[in-house]
């Protein structure tokens, strides 16, 4: 990114909250949304039923897009989920089946409304959900390639560092992934024809895809477009934003309880914190700048700040209020109270004498092999009820769950590590 001071309110928050990583002619695109507002998309692959925080930089772009007086466009591809998008991937997608599309289309859909304001009056800046299949799904290959194919070289197609790098790992890059960057570029040309869409957003991999979707639209349209990406957000220690040892860190409540969505966000590194209040919740840039500044034990409050505000934009302010709770009861030892997330087994899982506590730990999915499990326990990093497991084969039995204080089914509370609790119930 230039030097370049943007002048227009959207931009320069964008700018500011450190949101911006490349654009195409941010001159040009400063002016013309000085001039009013504009129509801008990002489009979201559906290979799974939710999205996850990994994608919440773009639809935090999306939201900032909308709260400065612009139209929003999420673009689902349900069209190219039948291809798969190839960019910096190792290997080619596994191919899904139209019911698995339909399904994660809807998860998509769902997930979007979580962060997105469509209570807005129809026609000023009410977010649009579409669907490419809308019309990828119409296109014969022979139209295509006659509208289409004259536009694109080979030679620059070849060039795309995301196509360079797949060409020299011996998985190499199929003819059916190939086409991907033209069809994400005719998306680009019929979201302008069809809804005046003169910007495209999205994460600094799809850099090629964005400008071959520019440069289709100025040869056959004679439009004037732009691209913006996002950086890669990563951790102080390097690791990929999103990427946990327990999977993807999923929006949508049904795929992942939101005390563990809190949870996400509490466990933000200290040298992160004033970063991801920038970009990932509301709060005015100074405060961000001041919270992300306090050391010591103080930078805890911020990182309690950053888990609710981040977690109300996505689930709403009560449950992200009753998730800060449910952890301030935990962690001040009133952990009787707090509703944590609920894993429920079969009474036959600790029949009899009961399970080793190392299997406990497995059958709950807080390790994933027993070794794990061991090598756990052994630390001292688990606890039952509160107390340390001192043995890795202690015997955890149904004598070990009780009622809560205030009634309820029986439980069993295992802690892991000082952040992670759950409650273990038993099916009746």
């Amino acid at each position: 990114m230039t030097d370049y001071r943007p002048q227009s309110p959207f931009l320069r928050e964008a700018q500011a909250r450190g949101m911006m990583f490349q654009c195409t002619d941010l001159a040009a695109l400063d002016q013309r949304m000085m001039e009013g507002p504009v129509t801008a998309y990002v489009g979201f692959d559906p290979t799974a039923d939710s999205l996850h925080v990994g994608n919440a930089l773009s639809i935090m772009m999306l939201r900032l897009l909308q709260r400065h007086g612009h139209r929003p466009i999420a673009l689902a591809g349900g069209g190219t989920a039948r291809i798969g998008d190839p960019s910096f991937r190792d290997e080619a997608r596994s191919l899904m089946k139209e019911e698995t599309i339909a399904r994660n289309l809807a998860g998509i859909q769902a997930s979007l409304r979580q962060f997105l304001n469509f209570e807005v009056e129809e026609g000023k800046n009410a977010p649009l959900l579409a669907n490419n299949a809308d019309w990828l799904g119409k296109l014969s290959w022979l139209d295509l390639l006659q509208d289409v194919g004259a536009h694109f070289s080979i030679s620059r197609m070849l060039s795309f560092e995301s196509v360079k790098q797949r060409l020299e790992r011996e998985q190499g890059l199929t003819f059916l992934e190939f086409n991907y960057s033209i069809l994400q570029a005719y998306d680009f040309r019929e979201l302008h024809r069809r809804h005046g869409a003169v910007l495209q957003m999205g994460g600094s991999d799809q850099w090629g895809n964005i400008v071959s979707g520019i440069e289709l639209a100025r040869r056959t349209d004679g439009a004037k477009l732009f691209g913006l990406t996002t950086p890669l957000v990563t951790t102080a220690s390097g690791a990929k934003m999103g990427k946990s040892a327990q999977g993807a860190r999923w929006v949508r409540a049904e795929k992942l309880p939101v005390f563990d969505y809190w949870q996400f966000w509490r466990n933000t590194e200290d040298a992160d914190v004033g970063r991801f209040l920038k970009m990932f919740t509301d709060l005015p840039v100074e405060e961000c700048e001041r919270l992300g500044a306090l050391e010591g034990v103080a930078i805890n409050e911020a990182k309690a700040i950053l888990a609710t505000e981040a977690t109300a934009i996505c689930h709403g302010r009560a449950a992200a209020e009753e998730a800060q709770r449910a952890a301030e009861g935990v962690f001040a030892g009133a952990g009787q109270e707090a509703p944590l997330p609920t894993v429920v087994l079969k009474n036959a899982a600790i029949a009899g004498e009961g399970v080793p506590a190392f299997k406990l730990l497995v059958e709950t999915g807080q390790a994933k092999t027993g070794g794990e499990a061991r090598r756990l326990i052994r630390g001292g990093g688990a606890r039952i009820n509160g107390a340390p497991i001192k043995d890795e084969n202690q015997p955890i039995s149904q004598a070990d769950f009780a009622p809560p204080p205030h009634g309820g089914k029986p439980e069993l509370r295992l802690s892991i590590g000082k952040k992670k609790h759950i409650s273990v119930q038993l099916a009746q």
